[in-house]
């Protein structure tokens, strides 16, 4: 019996990573996939992933549309994802620091994740102009062409900062830095000065400033503001910045208040 559940363990580790995969897939791509679709970008048989759906859409983690023919993720990973915010030290207190930053600046604010080689949208406030950037809480960005995903990485050294992005980078707009030499000078700028800025690198035509938590607070978490660049030109940036750092800082205090990161 023990042979039988060795040989049996390879099996259900690779089903489990499968489901795994799926979740990742639906969750990245953003929109309703076919079976076709999903089992070529997995590289998976039709047949073994069509099992794997019927069983995920049986317990509400995928949910069909009404063709009867393409999948999206179901009640139950919005219920995990919501639980997992929930769950967190830091997204649960940064409420209030958000609200404040956010009626400050009238802008659009956001709590971000490093998360491999992307940034996660943890928390956000809308700015109160009609006028601004699209963004979503568990939406993912290269960290290279974000100011939150810049602020954290420019608590890494170059060494660490080229082992931890994919190379070549991604270009989002024209923006977008991807020349490795260029990329480590804004970080050296970032890390010498406390805030990082994108200027039309992710979203053409829209500046953004963050200001990590740091080590010991979360070094993989950030705070940004972020406006039309017609709303923030170099002065209104550095007051923004001087704004969202004091934001950083707050965020920061609570946390060692409870001891948190």
């Amino acid at each position: 019996m023990a042979a039988a559940a060795r040989e049996r363990r390879p099996e259900e580790v690779k089903s489990a990573a499968r489901v795994l995969q799926v979740l990742e897939l639906l969750g990245t791509e953003g929109a309703r996939l076919s079976l076709a679709e999903m089992a070529s970008s997995l590289s998976v048989p039709k047949s073994s992933l069509h099992a794997i759906l019927r069983t995920m859409q049986s317990h509400r983690w995928v949910d069909l549309d009404a063709s009867g023919t393409r999948y999206s993720l179901g009640l139950k990973a919005l219920l995990t994802g919501t639980a997992y915010l929930e769950g967190d030290d830091v997204t649960g207190l940064a409420g209030p620091v958000l609200d404040a930053l956010a009626e400050e600046t009238g802008e659009s604010v956001h709590l971000g994740r490093l998360d491999g080689t992307d940034v996660v949208y943890l928390a956000k406030r809308e700015s109160r102009h009609a006028l601004r950037m699209y963004s979503a809480v568990g939406r993912r960005l290269p960290a290279h062409a974000t100011a939150l995903g810049k602020a954290m990485l420019s608590q890494y050294d170059a060494a660490e900062v080229r082992m931890r992005l994919d190379w070549p980078l991604e270009r989002l707009t024209p923006d977008t830095v991807t020349d490795p030499e260029r990329l480590l000078e804004q970080l050296a700028e970032a890390r010498l000065r406390g805030w990082a800025m994108d200027d039309g690198e992710n979203s053409v035509d829209i500046r953004c400033v963050a200001v990590a938590l740091g080590p010991g607070h979360g070094a993989d978490d950030a705070i940004s503001c972020s406006a039309p660049g017609s709303r923030m030109d170099d002065a209104r940036a550095r007051e923004v910045a001087q704004l969202v750092t004091e934001a950083a800082h707050s965020l920061r205090t609570l946390l060692k208040r409870i001891g948190a990161h």
